[in-house]
């Protein structure tokens, strides 16, 4: 049997457990195409121990806090390695913080988040997995909150 292995990667992130079918949400979130000129790689329903699974890497880039919350809010068991010359030097799974701020646009047209205040989109995390958030101002919970990232 014939199996399509990854290149591995000298340096960078590799994501990991994103939720089947959500590789394409990450991508999104990390700004690739757009503003990315390292290579990355893509996996996409990979059987694993738990079912199906994606990954992504991206070479010569290691994630910031909040692209690691967007992350968790679409893959709430997805763990990050940070590998440096082809070894894992970090590995850790996302956690969503209680508060979400700055990262989610509120679904209500009328929030006050979502005028010319200066306000910025607060949330409070509900559940977890799957995450469930809800507006700090309004209290309203986003049914797609991937549609709902900034």
């Amino acid at each position: 049997m014939k199996e399509l292995k990854i290149q591995t990667i000298k340096n960078g992130t590799v994501i990991d457990h994103i939720t089947a079918g959500n590789a394409v949400k990450v991508l999104h979130i990390l700004g690739i195409p757009k503003t990315s000129s390292s290579t990355v790689s893509v996996a996409m329903n990979v059987k694993s121990k738990l079912g199906k699974k994606d990954i992504v890497k991206v070479e010569n880039r290691e994630l910031d806090p909040q692209e690691v919350d967007k992350i968790a809010l679409i893959a709430p068991k997805a763990t990050i390695n940070i590998i440096r010359d082809f070894e894992v030097a970090e590995k850790h799974r996302v956690k969503l913080p209680k508060e979400i701020v700055g990262i989610v646009r509120c679904s209500n047209p009328t929030c006050v988040s979502n005028f010319n205040e200066p306000v910025e989109s607060r949330f409070i995390v509900i559940r977890e997995d799957p995450p469930r958030i809800k507006c700090y101002f309004c209290e309203r919970e986003p049914e797609d909150i991937a549609e709902r990232i900034i």
